[in-house]
């Protein structure tokens, strides 16, 4: 497992998986049911893996956050990046960091407040939580101005933060004020588009921002994984050609909940059994359960099909 330093080069070995976190009936994380996870997106090419909403670590007590913890290190690759993420609330945020310490993961995200805040404020709570935890976290923004340019180049100058996901939905991404006042102030190495494959393209070429992060990719880790190399080199083209193959499924995220629809639609492609979700959320009640299961079902026979033959 990854334990040294994050550096910029880290950010595009690889999409940045942001996978759910299945749970046995008892609700316990399931070890072996989230390492199944994992292989098949290593198989996949992927080899970062970004533990934060779409597991809905937002409701993760501070009891079993070291059971959780523990299960990272202990499902991932040898080559992998495993990121916890910790709050959203100032208060829990400090408590966990205080655990993150006795373990070697070189970053941990920082969930985004929806309740109240100012940036200065955030800002001000970053470098505090950073300074309890002893290392660089990884902001994430959700919401427009939810911290200052500024003040994130400033964060990012001294060492506090070392990656930004960026997050903060548009009708159009290609006309984005705050991105493009965030890339002024802090340039590109160290930012990633955190909406999965639907803005990617644009965020990469247009905005010039290092990668992304996913969750279709835990159910199509070849075809995510080849519209990052199709990104890297330019290829335009191509990289909308099998995004256009996600969009199905990531219209059914949208429609009732990225988190809940990923969750239970790993184990309707039968990637693994993903189990209860966490409270405050619930599974897709009866009458979404068909229209995501066609969704992802076809998704995975995408992937297939892309691996038996990348032409098709």
């Amino acid at each position: 497992m990854k334990t040294d330093p994050v550096t910029p080069a880290d950010l595009v070995r690889s999409v940045i998986a942001v996978p759910p976190l299945a749970r046995a009936a008892d609700g316990s994380a399931d070890f072996e049911q989230n390492r199944k996870i994992v292989g098949w997106m290593a198989e996949g090419g992927v080899s970062s893996f970004l533990y934060g909403g779409n597991a809905n670590f937002y409701h993760l007590g501070l009891a079993e956050f070291p059971a959780v913890l523990d299960m990272m290190v202990e499902i991932a690759p040898a080559d992998g990046w495993m990121i916890p993420a910790f709050g959203p609330d100032f208060g829990k945020a400090l408590d966990q960091v205080r655990i993150l310490r006795d373990y070697d993961f070189p970053t941990a995200m920082a969930l985004p407040m929806s309740g109240p805040t100012k940036p200065a404020g955030v800002a001000t709570g970053l470098r505090r939580i950073a300074d309890a935890y002893g290392r660089p976290i990884t902001a994430y923004v959700r919401a427009e101005n939810y911290f200052a340019p500024r003040d994130m180049a400033a964060l990012i100058a001294d060492g506090v933060v070392c990656v930004v996901k960026y997050a903060v939905e548009r009708a159009d991404p290609g006309t984005d004020r705050y991105l493009s006042e965030l890339v002024e102030a802090i340039g590109t190495e160290r930012l990633v588009s955190g909406i999965g494959e639907r803005p990617a393209i644009v965020h990469v070429l247009d905005f010039g921002v290092a990668a992304f992060t996913s969750g279709s990719v835990t159910i199509a880790p070849h075809m995510s994984t080849a519209i990052l190399k199709a990104l890297k080199s330019g290829d335009r083209q191509t990289a909308e050609a099998l995004r256009e193959r996600f969009l199905a499924f990531e219209d059914q995220r949208d429609a009732h909940s990225p988190i809940v629809v990923l969750h239970d639609a790993v184990q309707l492609a039968r990637i693994a059994e993903t189990g209860p979700i966490q409270p405050y959320l619930a599974n897709l009640n009866p009458g979404q359960v068909a229209g995501v299961a066609d969704a992802a079902k076809a998704l995975y026979e995408e992937n297939r099909r892309y691996l038996s033959d990348p032409a098709t």
